[in-house]
């Protein structure tokens, strides 16, 4: 299938709006992308041109964006383009959305802490100890992994 992906560089322009749906979690907010050019004349960096693209993000994206975000902060979204037109009221109006794949913060203006979300309730799995990395492992269980993963490898012809 034919889609125009994009990626945004830019920044939060309006709070998220969270909504629960049929389908599951929605969320959208406006984000504000203006192109940046080195002015010879004025020897400084100039804005140009201002773009706005509302994002709309669904389900798990939803709930994270909307926990994540806020007006100002800066964003780098990836995502599907959609340009749609529209007459209203006897004017026609053009819009810019992006149906987000990933969004996330914007490095290169700050710091940013992951935090692994919420996971829906499924059925419980037993619990795995975690390994004792301090003791070594049993020799003879290293030999055997060895051998297995080498009858496992393709064999290289040189």
């Amino acid at each position: 299938m034919n889609e125009t992906m994009v990626c945004a560089v830019g920044r939060v322009a309006t709070q998220p709006v969270y909504r629960e749906m049929a389908s599951g979690p929605s969320a959208r907010f406006r984000m504000a992308v203006t192109a940046r050019y080195w002015d010879r004349e004025k020897n400084t960096w100039t804005d140009g041109h201002t773009n706005f693209f509302t994002v709309w993000a669904n389900r798990q994206l939803a709930t994270n964006t909307a926990a994540s975000l806020t007006v100002g902060e800066p964003v780098i979204v990836q995502g599907r383009l959609k340009v749609r037109t529209d007459v209203r009221e006897g004017q026609s109006w053009t819009s810019a959305d992006i149906d987000a794949v990933a969004i996330g913060h914007d490095l290169a203006w700050g710091t940013s802490a992951f935090r692994r979300g919420g996971k829906p309730e499924t059925a419980a799995s037993p619990a795995s100890p975690e390994p004792n990395w301090e003791t070594p492992p049993d020799d003879s269980a290293v030999r055997s992994d060895a051998s297995a993963q080498r009858q496992s490898e393709p064999a290289v012809l040189t």
